[in-house]
């Protein structure tokens, strides 16, 4: 015993003394690098960027749209009551710029046009559901800067546009294949220079209310960037995530992923708009209610088909779901057959058209709206067909023959009437905006008004604005407790103190 004891001794010594001096080096594998290379990093952060939350989480911004209703529970997020935002996508800009201080020198305009996009990319989704955000001293924790200020949001608007401006050089001057490490596109920088075009137009749209700023300058801005950017010609150029069946690969509101799909019932605005138009895509996105096929419908019949009020009581939904008077989910999202669902895209050709079709109408650009309009309902109309196996579309084939009858319906055609026209240029963007473009539904209802969304003071669970939509999200608790006085200062400047879901925005105002 005596010499076990002293044979543990020894070893303690050996294991101290080796630890105040190269226990790391002990530890470390010579044939293994320590550091993670630029391509890795550059995978991270693309898919930090375009990943979404699984589960119910995934279809959040679908509820707020009111897109869907929700029958597990009365859902705060259905009924007018959303909670707080984190910063945390502002964290993927430490991964930036070490993924440049770690690029190769032949591919370092690659890596920092991507590193540009990214902030750019990360910063406009922060902003657009927070208001003011850090920006200038975001990511500089290594400086020495652990409690960012906030800056305005005009700001970080201007600072947006400049990252992407820089992002679009970068990718110029860099080789065909821009870096290594890219999932969507396989690093080529002309689809990433098509990327970064449609981002700056996503984003100077949204601006159409501060169009007089003569700092931000958005008509003359986006004028130019259409007579010399490189635009998006097809679907093929579209900025997604293409999903496979593969484990922790498969689609976030699928059978296999998720026990949440049952919950999800289409609503009244998309299904009634999609009949009243005749629009084949009702059945590419919904199933046949159970209780109208029992009573002898067919599931191609749009009378099959039948949305829940958004705003209806939780009484009246559960109600309806209990006699199975609803549509769910196209099973082509949910079933464990077809797990890869459909790709989830950020930025398309098909958004870029209708947003050129805004800016025609508004006198931004001399293109022919109607010509843009009908661009984008095409190129929304056969992605959802060509992601869409036969077997899923309840009947009704979106041939190429039926797309050009849709198109020269006479219901969705322009007039010359602004007002007229915005609405159905944006009601085409909320039809195609189902279940991709996340959160862009309700972005553009908060900037137009439309499409025109219930709201039912008996329902809502707004406290603040029972006959309200939510303008914003309130920032997370976590700001309050590491960053309270520059907080503090931000919602000063904006809101008078006051962090409250129906505030608007410096953008909205």
């Amino acid at each position: 015993m005596k010499l076990y004891n002293k044979l543990i001794l020894l070893l303690v010594v050996v294991m101290c003394s080796y630890g105040c001096t190269d226990f790391d080096e002990l530890n470390t594998n010579p044939d293994t690098t320590t550091t993670v290379p630029a391509s890795m990093l550059a995978r991270g952060v693309i898919l930090k960027m375009i990943q979404k939350g699984g589960s119910k989480d995934f279809i959040n911004d679908v509820l707020l749209a009111k897109q869907f209703t929700w029958n597990e529970n009365a859902n705060g997020i259905q009924y007018n009551l959303i909670g707080t935002k984190e910063l945390s996508r502002l964290q993927t800009l430490v991964d930036c710029t070490d993924m440049v201080s770690k690029a190769p020198e032949n591919s370092l305009k690659g890596y920092q046009g991507l590193a540009s996009f990214a902030k750019a990319f990360m910063c406009y989704y922060t902003t657009m559901d927070l208001g003011d955000i850090p920006y200038s001293e975001a990511g500089m924790g290594e400086e020495g800067i652990l409690k960012p200020k906030f800056d305005s949001q005009k700001d970080v608007l201007i600072g947006i546009l400049k990252d992407l401006e820089e992002a679009y050089s970068f990718f110029s001057a860099a080789n065909d294949v821009a870096f290594e490490g890219d999932p969507v596109f396989g690093g080529n920088k002309n689809l990433w220079k098509k990327t970064v075009t449609a981002m700056q137009l996503k984003v100077l749209i949204n601006l159409s209310k501060r169009v007089d700023d003569s700092d931000l300058n958005v008509k003359t801005r986006f004028a130019s960037i259409v007579s010399s950017g490189s635009l998006m010609t097809s679907n093929k150029d579209n900025y997604q995530l293409v999903y496979e069946d593969k484990t922790n690969m498969r689609y976030p509101f699928n059978d296999m992923t998720t026990n949440q799909c049952k919950y999800a019932m289409h609503s009244s605005v998309l299904v009634d708009t999609l009949k009243k138009y005749n629009d084949y895509r009702l059945f590419y996105y919904a199933e046949p209610a159970d209780g109208l096929l029992a009573e002898g419908f067919s599931k191609s019949d749009y009378d099959a088909y039948v949305g829940i009020d958004p705003s209806a009581t939780f009484s009246v939904v559960s109600g309806e779901h209990g006699k199975k008077m609803f549509c769910a989910p196209n099973k082509r999202y949910t079933s464990t057959d077809h797990s890869v669902g459909e790709p989830l895209i950020y930025l398309g050709y098909g958004e870029q058209q209708l947003i050129l079709a805004e800016a025609a109408l508004r006198g931004w650009i001399s293109g022919d709206a109607d010509t843009y309009y009908k661009k984008g309902i095409k190129a929304n109309m056969e992605f959802t067909r060509n992601v869409t196996p036969d077997s899923y579309v309840n009947g009704r084939v979106m041939t190429d023959e039926y797309i050009t009858s849709y198109l020269a319906s006479d219901i969705i055609q322009l007039t010359g009437n602004f007002e007229r026209d915005l609405k159905l240029v944006i009601t085409q963007k909320y039809i195609a905006n189902f279940l991709q473009y996340p959160y862009e539904a309700w972005y553009e209802y908060r900037r137009t008004g439309y499409p025109v969304l219930p709201i039912n003071p008996e329902s809502s669970q707004n406290s603040t604005g029972t006959d309200k939509i939510p303008m914003r999200y309130r920032y997370a608790n976590r700001e309050y407790s590491f960053n309270r006085a520059n907080l503090e200062e931000s919602l000063l400047r904006q809101f008078n103190g006051n962090d409250d879901i129906n505030n608007l925005m410096w953008l909205l105002k």
